[in-house]
């Protein structure tokens, strides 16, 4: 089994980024925007084969999504010569990041990785969450936040931290989220 990967969120803003696909690879399209959510600066590469290396030396984050191990192994060589952070989509060995599955509602982002080991279960529970983490759910952590700077305000010297941590646990309190798996008959006769 692979070592379980250590979860990071990034602060991509103003970064220079890179994402490498064809113009109609949907992985790539999915990522490019992703970047851009996050403010990135993100060039766009369509054509490996027309790939300069400089076009990478000052990138932060490099994303690749072609499945070619040639220009992968490459890649993996400019990421250790320049020091940027690199990607290459279902080839975890070349790079540094794998990209994990990710639901959002507003500013709330719960990232889901199984370090490549089984991309359906991280899908699998990506659209659960995200059926759950609707516009109501966004509201509703919107206001916890206005009811934080709130209470900063009312409550500014350090010494209160207890008092803002005691407002927000209440504001917070009546919220609760239930999680609950099934899994295949197979499964569950210990079938292997």
């Amino acid at each position: 089994m692979r070592k379980p990967f250590f979860p990071v969120g990034l602060n991509l803003d103003g970064r220079p980024c890179v994402v490498i696909g064809a113009a109609d690879d949907r992985e790539a399209i999915e990522k490019e925007a992703a970047l851009r959510e996050a403010g990135a600066q993100v060039r766009r590469i369509y054509d490996p084969s027309a790939l300069r290396d400089e076009e990478l030396a000052e990138s932060f984050f490099v994303i690749s999504t072609p499945q070619d191990t040639e220009l992968s192994a490459h890649l993996r060589e400019l990421a250790d010569r320049h020091r940027f952070l690199l990607c290459c989509i279902d080839q975890p060995r070349y790079g540094f990041v794998a990209m994990a599955a990710i639901a959002k509602a507003g500013p709330v982002r719960v990232a889901i990785s199984t370090a490549g080991l089984a991309p359906r279960i991280s899908k699998a529970l990506k659209n659960a969450l995200q059926r759950v983490m609707d516009a109501k759910f966004a509201r509703f952590v919107e206001l916890l936040a206005e009811r934080r700077e709130v209470t900063r305000a009312a409550h500014p010297n350090p010494n209160e931290s207890s008092v803002r941590r005691q407002s927000m646990i209440e504001a917070a309190r009546g919220f609760r989220a239930d999680v609950r798996f099934e899994y295949p008959e197979w499964f569950e006769h210990g079938e292997r």
